[in-house]
């Protein structure tokens, strides 16, 4: 069992760091092996909407979306981290999730996420925790993701990473949901172990509100 937990802000070492290098500590002691993902500090571009991943198998534009892609096939579940910028997520996880989620649907590839569990996590100083939270759910209840939780919103406080570390209820709360997460693959597992097949899928029906 493996997750991939994805740093959506431009400082690798940073607050949203901390809080996801929590939790990847917690998972490992819980049997689950965990890679942390950085996005990076490049400019990231939003979709384009040209439908060329459909033809091509992949995103046009070439940064690290695909890279991801292609990594999160071996993984079985996924935590998005991402720090408040105006009361949102960053713009750059923003636009990498955006493609990222689209070119895996368009391409084939939507398996990648489908049934595998997801979280989010905010990293702020003060204030836009849930509404970023809010936003980063999004992605997982358009694909069929079981969304998993902590005790509380999934969310830190600080400044800097050592304010951070200081967010001893946010701190704990990021060892709760990892272990949730733990918990929740495992039964997965043995789900899968016991013969529990998966959801029947139906053909996807398209429908909008022009008549």
């Amino acid at each position: 069992m493996r997750v991939l937990l994805v740093n959506g802000s431009p400082h690798k070492n940073g607050c949203t760091y901390t809080a996801l290098a929590e939790i990847a500590k917690t998972l490992n002691d819980e049997g689950v092996k965990a890679e942390i993902y950085h996005i990076g500090n490049q400019p990231i571009s939003g979709c384009q909407g040209c439908g060329a991943c459909s033809k091509i198998g992949k995103c046009i534009i070439n940064d690290k979306v695909n890279e991801f892609i292609e990594k999160a096939k071996d993984f079985d579940g996924f935590i998005f981290g991402s720090p408040v910028h105006y009361a949102s997520a960053s713009g750059a996880i923003s636009s990498f999730l955006d493609r990222a989620f689209f070119a895996a649907f368009m391409s084939g590839h939507g398996d990648i996420f489908k049934h595998k569990p997801g979280a989010a996590v905010a990293s702020a100083r003060r204030s836009g925790t849930t509404a970023t939270l809010d936003q980063l759910n999004k992605y997982f209840t358009i694909s069929e993701m079981p969304i998993i939780s902590g005790r509380y919103w999934n969310m830190v406080h600080g400044h800097t990473p050592d304010e951070v570390q200081q967010d001893l209820e946010g701190m704990q709360n990021m060892r709760i949901l990892a272990r949730n997460m733990a918990w929740h693959l495992k039964c997965q597992e043995a789900g899968k172990k016991a013969g529990i097949e998966m959801p029947k899928q139906e053909e996807i029906v398209f429908t909008n509100f022009i008549r």
